[in-house]
């Protein structure tokens, strides 16, 4: 009489160590405005909630990871090659607002106050760290003055001496094809518009000024 076969046995499953969690600690330390002992936290309020938090957390992690891309128009962040902003028709066209980065872009929309166009510069001028216009999207911005009929160019560029430098040569660059402006009060010296409340953006927009 034959024996009976053993039946097939599962794999084991993996078994996570510390290790797993402190490599998460670690990355979320790198965080802006995190650091290792509110990483730590964070981390671990994420396991304590782990169906309500962790979970969705990941999923939208990954999602992100893979359809996240920068728009091919304005540079802002979306999962389309042209952005929700630059396909919208209700934009004001011949209104375009210049931005060091895409934090500031969502500054602005926050503010629910200007209602034209973006371009996003991905950074400022800087001799010590050689970057150069052909490095931002100053060329690319060019451009769109050109082509896009644009009739004012708002330079929202953050108050600091990088900032006010780009704003001095996209100036220079656009002198007499196009309005230029900039904002106005509440931008305090060294001021950056990712940390501006909406007030205050609302306020230095509506007082922009004629460069």
């Amino acid at each position: 009489m034959f024996a009976s076969p053993p039946a097939p046995q599962k794999a084991p499953r993996p078994v996570s160590s510390t290790s797993d969690i402190e490599n998460l600690i670690e990355l979320m330390a790198k965080l802006p405005g995190l650091g290792p002992r509110s990483a730590r936290r964070a981390v671990l309020h994420l396991i304590r909630k782990r169906a309500l938090l962790l979970t969705p957390l990941a999923d939208s992690l990954q999602i992100v990871a893979e359809t996240a891309r920068e728009c091919l128009n304005c540079g802002n962040v979306g999962t389309t090659e042209i952005c929700d902003i630059c396909q919208s028709e209700k934009r004001a066209t011949g209104e375009l607002c210049v931005v060091e980065d895409v934090a500031d872009l969502w500054a602005m929309e926050r503010a629910s106050v200007f209602r034209g166009r973006y371009h996003v510069l991905g950074g400022t001028l800087s001799a010590l760290d050689s970057i150069g216009p052909e490095q931002l999207r100053i060329p690319r911005l060019l451009n769109r003055v050109a082509s896009e009929q644009i009739t004012e160019v708002i330079l929202a560029l953050n108050a600091t001496i990088d900032g006010q430098t780009t704003a001095h040569y996209i100036a220079d660059q656009l002198n007499g094809r196009v309005r230029l402006t900039s904002l106005a009060q509440g931008v305090p010296i060294g001021g950056e518009l990712d940390y501006l409340d909406d007030g205050t953006i609302t306020a230095a927009l509506n007082a922009r000024k004629e460069i």
